[in-house]
């Protein structure tokens, strides 16, 4: 993003999560707030339908890292932390009483975002606080004193490799956090029609000044993430995203895209 502008792929994110509630009826991932943090009506994102591909991927996401946001605080974590929080919603629909979540985002993302909130007419909770960074010019710096849960959605694919490993170094430091994050393939694993598509988009984000910098392939990030002492790492792709979520088993498992990740700091 540039300095001085809020995340316009934060607001497309949101845009996406908001047209699943009203497309898909919510039937993924639920999101109550979605629509009111936009300030859009429902008649609005109907002409999102072509975006389904997308969209689809961006609900799993959310679902897949707040399921396991849910079985870790059952183990006792008290602590969630939103990387790139950008329009998420999830400080503010937080229905774990016993957690505190703090948002991370670039300070200009995060003033357009309160703005939206309170247009909204979204209270801000207790249990919540904002910390401001850029993370390509920034250290994250947090002082937890226990493990947390990190939620890293629709980021990684926007940082340098140095960034992503600086942020992950972070995540790294205390024995047992946990983290959720998603990565893309690079496009030249897909098939022509998938690749081309992809690369179109990759052109549209670069044109507004957020290009995508960062693919990964599933085994470049299990050895990376065992580098830093991560283990039992759930990572699905298209192939286990189809089947858990959407009742498609046939989807092949080599099949390339977009990946969501879970694992915890051994």
């Amino acid at each position: 993003m540039q300095t001085g502008q809020a995340s316009r792929t934060a607001y497309a994110a949101a845009r996406y999560r908001a047209a699943h509630q009203v497309l898909e009826h919510g039937s993924i991932f639920t999101d109550p707030l979605a629509l009111r943090i936009l300030g859009h009506q429902p008649e609005e994102l109907l002409g999102d339908e072509p975006r389904r591909g997308m969209r689809l991927f961006i609900a799993a996401r959310h679902r897949f890292a707040e399921d396991h946001l849910a079985a870790a605080v059952s183990r006792g974590v008290r602590t969630a932390v939103v990387l790139g929080a950008g329009l998420d919603t999830f400080a503010y629909r937080n229905p774990h009483p016993s957690l505190r979540v703090i948002e991370i985002d670039h300070p200009d993302t995060q003033a357009w975002k309160r703005e939206r909130l309170a247009e909204a007419g979204i209270d801000l909770p207790d249990n919540m606080r904002y910390v401001g960074i850029d993370f390509e010019r920034e250290s994250l710096r947090l002082d937890l004193d226990e493990p947390a849960f990190f939620l890293w959605m629709g980021v990684v694919p926007y940082l340098t490799a140095d960034g992503f490993a600086e942020t992950l170094r972070f995540v790294a430091t205390v024995e047992g956090n946990e983290v959720v994050f998603d990565y893309a393939q690079s496009p030249e694993r897909m098939p022509a029609a998938r690749r081309a598509a992809l690369e179109a988009r990759a052109a549209r984000v670069a044109k507004i000044g957020e290009p995508w910098l960062t693919f990964f392939e599933p085994e470049e990030i299990a050895a990376l993430l065992g580098e830093h002492s991560f283990g039992d790492i759930e990572d699905l792709g298209p192939s286990g995203l189809a089947a858990r979520y959407f009742n498609r088993p046939d989807v092949p498992p080599d099949t390339a895209g977009g990946h969501v990740i879970h694992t915890r700091r051994e």
